[in-house]
This record gives C-alpha cells, structure tokens and sequence, in this order.
C-alpha cells in the first residue's frame, strides 16, 4: 500500500502529509556514485540522528563516520560482499557502550532508532543510503576503526548519492492490516512460519548459524508460507546486472544449462528462479521464436526479476511473468516446449505432485530440464551436520534430494535422455560427473523428454 493510498488523519495538515508522504519515498541504495560529501552536512546528519530517543537518556551510542577511500575500500573487503561500501560518500559504523542499558535490548533499540533518524535526514537532504547489518569479521572492523573491546559494533549505514542508472525501486511492504492488530494478537497464517514444536523459544538460544528450531522440511510448509517468506526476502534478488549472484549457483548453473535443448524454442518456463541471476543467463540461450515464462510464487520475486532481466539487457516484450497458486503451474495442458526447475525441487512441499504437473503442461516431445542438490553427496553431509543446524536460508526451506530417487520420479513421467552430476565437493566445484557418479554429486541434473 502507497502512501497515496493510505487513509490520513484529518487532523493532518497539507504539510505534514507532504513530508509523511516524502519519507514514505525513502529506499534502500546499493550502487551509489562515488562522490563526496562536505563532511559538516554528514556532521549535521549525525546530529539529526542523535535527536532520536536513548534508553534512560545515557545516549550510549558512538557512530564512526569512514570516509577515506582505502578505508571503505578495506570495508568492502571485511564485508565480504557489500560492494557498495567502497563507493558510497560515508559509512558511518553504529557502535554502543556496553555495560549499561542491556535488558530488553533497550541500548540495541536506541542505537536503531538513531540510525533511522539518520537515514530520514539524509533522505531529507537528497541524499540516498542503506543499513547494513552483515558488515563482516568484527575483529578486523574493530583494528581498522581502533575500537575499544568495551564497544560493540552494531551495523553499518551508508550514505551518498545513487548513479543515475541505480534501481528505482523500493523493496516490497507488508500490507499495513497484517502486521497489526487491536488488543490481541491477530496475523495472517501465511506470514507465520513453521518452526519444530517446542514448548518455548528462547531468544539466546537461537542464532543465525545455530537456529535448533528452524523447520527445513518444506513438506511442513504450505505454499502461501513459502510464497510469503521468498517473497519478502531480497539480499541476492538485487537488481544490479553482474553485482548479487546467488552463492547456490555459481559455476554449476553453465553446466547445467547445457542440458537444455539448443536452441531454445516455443514456449519456455523457468519455475521459482527467485532473484533472477538463473533467469538471465536462461534469456540469453533462447533462440529467435522462443518467449521466456517465469513462473513464481509470489508477484514480489517478479519485481525483482524483472528489473535484472532489464539491467542485463533483455527484450521484456519476449518475457511473461506468471504466478502460481498453490504450487500449480498457470498453463494449459500440453503447451509448453520446455520446463526448466533451477534447484527447486527441494524447496516444494511434494515434488513428486509438482513433476506431474510439468507433465500436464509439456506438448508431446517437450523437455524438462532438472537439478536438484543431493542428499547422497558430500554435500550432503554438510547439510546435515552444519547447514541444517543454520537459519532458514532467504530462498527459503529445503531439504536435498536422493538422486537416484529424482531419477526414478523422472523415469516414471518422462522418458531420461541425459543425467550428470555436478561437483564432487561438498561446495565450490563443478565438476561434471557422468555413469553411477552423477548420483554423487553435490547436485543431480537430467533432461527427459515427454512422449
């Protein structure tokens, strides 16, 4: 819902709704211009941010404002993969005191609303900026800034001017009605996700790579509940061609995409590619009659997907962007060339029930090209002994496969023509495995043909 959209308090004068309204503008800047900016307008900015209100008033907050080149060349290298911390005017590193003010996380929470202070003054100012809490090794961070053991680092935001050619797009907001309610609690079972049952979930017992009650099982999710999680997750949907690629990919994704009929023609379906990176090299190995459908859960991966498919350099009159209602494909019977599932399987509640709607839809003769990651493999073995332990990843809960099993499902519906194997590591490799390795590999992938 828009601001335009939304009802207005009528005691709010035209002034107050015309900066209500220009913060609601407000978006998060990845691709920033590289410019400066006068350091007494950051300064002027920081002491907007410290209008904010501060647990007992102690104002235990310190913000470190980098602005030297190599300095947010060497944050870029800690963070691991936010390049927009090499190319922004400032990063301004969110820091507190501890010892004071911990209970109920009231130092954690002055410190946030300081920062979003911040980023309204700098938006005010017309400027762009983006809070980070991935900002990498902290121990590193803390010789780069000399930051005293007794401060902890919180995140990072940064502020600067976006490229002309940046995104203009503002991530997707919950509907306003489903994240409130009057009295008691009341929200939209799609938007509560399943956990293992417990009687209680300590907060401190749950962290991002030791979660012991994240529910990796997608057969104990509904399709709305994945449709919702996918939907508002964005870290490597960012739009920016050639910047955000999936880690799951990679490599393999070349290799896998040699499987697909060449060229390409008719009617093509990728489903679920989530953020796009697959969907762009898929566009490029279309031949010249061929039209692209993307089919995902939720219109917010289309956004996203869109917009990449735009900053590669896609014709978008070749492309259709369909949704699936409950897992079903929104195509006729017998009408499509070629079905492609990029590593999704693993990620539907029955895949099983899924394969035999790719099969409803193929034309006689039509392809399916699959991959999916391996239970049975090195990788595997990962899963179960440190991923699984994790949080559910932002594409959303899935368990691996057994390849021979997959390759069963496939022989039951389709008639195989090619299987491999891809990578004999547990990550990071794509070698290509053929005979009784391709059910070894970190992923399984095969075409198979409808008769």
């Amino acid at each position: 819902m828009t601001f335009a959209n939304r009802a207005v308090s009528g005691t709010a004068d035209a002034a107050v709704s015309a900066i209500l309204e220009r913060l609601a503008t407000r978006r998060s800047c990845r691709d920033f211009d590289g410019s400066q900016i006068d350091r007494a307008i950051l300064a002027e900015i920081i002491a907007d941010g410290v209008e904010a209100p501060s647990s007992c008033n102690q104002q235990n907050w310190h913000f470190v404002v980098v602005t030297d080149p190599d300095r947010k060349r060497r944050a870029r290298e800690i963070s691991g993969g936010n390049h927009h911390f090499e190319f922004c005017s400032a990063l301004v590193y969110l820091c507190f005191q501890k010892g004071w003010t911990h209970g109920n996380f009231s130092i954690v929470q002055s410190v946030a609303g300081a920062c979003y202070h911040m980023m309204l003054s700098a938006h005010l100012r017309g400027f762009d900026c983006i809070w980070n809490a991935g900002i990498g090794d902290h121990a590193s961070l803390r010789e780069m800034l000399d930051l005293p053991p007794i401060f902890e680092l919180q995140g990072a935001l940064a502020i600067g001017r976006a490229k002309p050619t940046a995104p203009a797009m503002k991530a997707p907001r919950r509907p306003v009605q489903d994240v409130y309610s009057w009295e008691t609690f009341a929200r939209p079972g799609g938007s509560i996700y399943p956990v293992k049952p417990a009687r209680e979930y300590p907060y401190f017992e749950i962290r991002n790579d030791d979660n012991p009650f994240a529910e990796w099982d997608p057969g104990r999710w509904t399709w709305a509940q994945i449709a919702d999680f996918r939907g508002y997750s964005v870290w490597a949907k960012s739009p920016l061609a050639g910047v955000y690629v999936s880690r799951r990919q990679g490599q393999a994704q070349e290799i896998e995409h040699s499987l697909l009929p060449s060229p390409l023609t008719g009617k093509v379906v990728e489903v679920m590619p989530w953020g796009g990176t697959s969907t762009s090299a898929l566009y490029e190995r279309l031949g010249q009659d061929a039209r692209l459908s993307v089919a995902e859960l939720s219109p917010h991966n289309h956004t996203f997907i869109r917009e990449r498919l735009a900053r590669e350099g896609a014709d978008l009159d070749r492309v259709e962007f369909d949704l699936m209602k409950a897992g079903r494909l929104p195509y006729e019977a017998g009408s499509v060339n070629t079905v492609v599932l990029p590593q999704v399987l693993e990620h539907m509640p029955e895949p099983e029930l899924f394969l035999d709607d790719v099969q409803r839809v193929l034309m006689p003769g039509g392809v399916v090209v699959v991959s999916a990651r391996n239970i049975g493999s090195a990788y595997g073995r990962l899963w179960r002994e440190a991923e699984s332990r994790a949080q559910i990843p932002n594409q959303g809960p899935f368990t691996p496969l057994d390849a021979k099993q997959v390759s069963r499902w496939l022989q039951d519906r389709f008639e195989p023509e090619q299987e491999i194997g891809i990578g004999a590591e547990a990550a990071g490799d794509a070698a290509t495995l053929t005979g009784d390795a391709a059910f070894s590999g970190r992923l399984y992938a095969a075409r198979a043909r409808r008769a």
